[in-house]
């Protein structure tokens, strides 16, 4: 059974989005990922597994080792579907912001 990963369910896991961070950066292989986690090397290859299946992290093999790198396109795909969403908050924000301040000066 070949099971589609959602984006954002990958992304809604604190671990995976730690791991994003990591290889931001600089591309690493699992081992190097995973001595940055107080867990075992498993879940992190499973962090890994799903990641790459989202097409989040994308794998590149150098001699016997595996390099981690993120997938910028992907990753700019997630952002532009939730830009509408923080204009939308910022405008709201803005918004309570002045609010407050009208209410303030009328104190």
């Amino acid at each position: 059974m070949n099971l589609r990963r959602d984006v954002f369910q990958a992304i809604a896991d604190p671990t995976r989005r730690a791991i994003l961070l990591l290889v931001a950066t600089q591309s690493m292989t699992a081992g190097s990922i995973a001595s940055n986690f107080d867990t075992a090397r498993p879940t992190v290859s499973k962090h890994l597994q799903i990641l790459t299946e989202c097409e989040l992290l994308e794998q590149k093999q150098n001699g016997r080792e595996i390099y981690y790198y993120i997938n910028a396109k992907k990753m700019k795909d997630v952002a532009d579907f939730i830009e509408p969403f923080r204009q939308m908050w910022d405008d709201r924000f803005n918004k309570l912001e002045t609010i407050m301040k009208n209410y303030q000066s009328k104190k």
